[in-house]
């Protein structure tokens, strides 16, 4: 059985997580171009494999692994730094168990500094480009105009409520 894997990037490593719960025995094996993994877990002891011919080149020696009772952790450093696997597989094909990890992808195109830059805009600056509350206003931040709201002297298609009594 294939496991689901998970994978980031950065421009001299790729994080790769192997989302197999207590594997007992996992063997791994990291060479220049492929990654190997076959280990049992999960809640039935399943055996899971997979065989991954990489895009690019990676260092194995200088490659880490950490294998916790949640998933196995892999960080392999790529032979040579420099611009963004366009996917982790040489295979261009789409696998069902392959997913880009999310909470730790970094674009390419992001600098060391600016961490977060996008992500964390601020209320304000956001309400400025929608135009205001609820999406309506000038954009400037100036509060809409009411005055039309204003009760009209014709009153009488209302009906007058009565007192309430205490």
């Amino acid at each position: 059985m294939h496991p689901s894997i998970s994978w980031a990037q950065r421009s001299n490593l790729i994080f790769l997580t192997i989302n197999v719960e207590d594997v007992t025995k996992p063997e791994i094996k990291v060479e220049e171009n492929r990654l190997y993994f076959k280990g049992t877990g999960g809640s039935d002891k399943k055996t899971y494999e997979a065989d991954l011919e990489l895009y690019g080149s990676v260092n194995a020696e200088d490659s880490k692994q950490q294998i916790s009772d949640r998933n196995i952790q892999l960080v392999l450093m790529k032979k040579t730094e420099g611009p963004y696997w366009p996917r982790l597989l040489k295979d261009s094909a789409k696998v069902h168990w392959l997913k880009v990890d999310f909470g730790k992808w970094k674009d390419e195109d992001d600098s060391d500094d600016d961490e977060n830059a996008g992500s964390d805009m601020n209320l304000e600056a956001m309400m400025k480009q929608m135009g205001g509350l609820g999406g309506g206003g000038a954009g400037d931040g100036s509060k809409p105009n009411m005055d039309d709201l204003s009760e009209s002297d014709d009153e009488s298609d209302e009906e007058k409520l009565p007192d309430l009594e205490e």
